[in-house]
């Protein structure tokens, strides 16, 4: 079940409410998250939507190229990214 849809172009006047409040037509909203930086709280100009169902989120990608908060925002399907392993380092499991 897809659900998930990923919004990029967007203001960093945008927040949670005003995202959540420009899909909500489309139906029930489970979850909008605009991503911010983690040291600064500024958004990062991007952000998720998540509906309750499928076929609400598939009537919500027509706002794909219209604006929001004075941006052409992008939205998409989301798609799964594998965990990091936040190790850090890139020494490829080496040990010294």
């Amino acid at each position: 079940m897809q659900n998930k849809l990923y919004v990029g172009g967007l203001s960093w006047n945008t927040n949670n409410a005003s995202l959540e409040q420009a899909f909500s037509s489309f139906g029930q909203i489970t979850e909008a998250n605009v991503i911010a930086d983690r040291e600064t709280g500024r958004s990062r100009g991007f952000g998720f939507v998540t509906f309750a169902n499928e076929e609400d989120a598939k009537k919500a990608l027509s706002l794909n190229g219209t604006q929001l908060d004075g941006r052409e925002i992008k939205v998409n399907f989301a798609e799964d990214k594998p965990r990091r392993d936040d190790r850090g380092g890139g020494g490829g499991g080496r040990r010294w």
